[in-house]
């Protein structure tokens, strides 16, 4: 069984890379059977489609947002449970692939953008977003706490140099986000 899911991880690993570098339209089952040193039926018996691959890539992420509500809905609406909303949002984000994943996303928009994974995905964000956001607050209020979570992602793709550490990444994003939050 071990073996199984280790082959399913590689998959997932070689596809997530291929699919970044070359795109999601062109990259191939047969190019990711051959990356992996397998034969397309070897693949066919872990994931029968590249959208198989894609669910496969988003179901840990849609996961843990659908705890982070579960765990929002069970607290008071407080300042203070928006702020650990937010710690817990970057601490989940920088767990895993999550990163791999969300740059994949961002290079692939256009051929994912009604991709059923992506739609979920999109769903379970805006829901989260509620526990951020009262409907009462003036507009730019709003605007502010809704971005508290998109500073998070934004770190990837913003503070892009090598000489910078997934910490300190984390660390400059956390601060940007409660900021906005707490204004």
């Amino acid at each position: 069984m071990r073996e199984n899911a280790d082959t399913r991880t590689r998959i997932q690993e070689i596809a997530l890379k291929l699919f970044t570098e070359q795109g999601y339209e062109v990259t191939s089952l047969r190019e990711i059977a051959e990356a992996l040193g397998v034969t397309k039926a070897a693949l066919y018996y872990h994931f029968k489609t590249k959208d198989d691959i894609i669910a496969s890539l988003a179901e840990n992420r849609v996961r843990a947002i659908e705890e982070l509500i579960a765990w929002a809905r069970s607290q008071p609406r407080t300042d203070e449970t928006r702020d650990e909303l937010i710690r817990r949002y970057s601490h989940d984000l920088h767990r895993g692939r999550h990163h791999e994943i969300m740059r994949f996303f961002e290079r692939n928009q256009a051929s994912l953008k009604n991709h059923p994974t992506m739609e979920k995905n999109r769903e379970r964000m805006f829901e989260l977003l509620t526990f951020l956001v009262d409907p009462e607050d003036p507009l730019p209020t709003q605007l502010r706490h809704s971005m508290a979570l998109f500073a998070l992602h934004a770190s990837w793709f913003m503070l892009r140099g090598e000489e910078i550490s997934d910490e300190e990444r984390q660390a400059a994003a956390l601060e940007v986000a409660l900021d906005l939050a707490r204004r």
